[in-house]
């Protein structure tokens, strides 16, 4: 089972020297519109694709979050562990929760 992590330790972790990286798990739409600082996307259907080149270090500490109400964030958290992350844990509140209370997010163009 993949580990979670809760809102206020994700938000600590990400002021220390060495946070984890952030992957948002839903398409590039969604990503564009709205994403936690710092995150990078690769939607759940392109895991095997894009985590070789994105995500080069097996052993980094990463957290995969979606919108909250989806699976896609655990899917994708199961197939990184799949092809040899070790450090990978789930932030379930996801998007949703995460602007519920009132912290930052980047938008970009896509």
């Amino acid at each position: 089972m993949i580990s979670q992590v809760s809102r206020d330790e994700l938000q600590r972790q990400l002021f220390e020297d060495d946070p984890p990286v952030l992957v948002e798990a839903l398409g590039a739409a969604y990503f564009a519109d709205a994403h936690l600082p710092g995150a990078i996307n690769i939607p759940v259907d392109q895991v095997d694709r894009l985590a070789p080149t994105l995500l080069p270090d097996p052993a980094a500490d990463i957290v995969v979050y979606c919108s909250g109400t989806c699976s896609n964030s655990e899917i994708a958290a199961e197939r990184l562990v799949a092809l040899g992350y070790q450090r990978v844990r789930v932030y379930l509140g996801g998007k949703e929760e995460w602007v519920e209370h009132g912290l930052p997010v980047e938008r970009s163009s896509e």
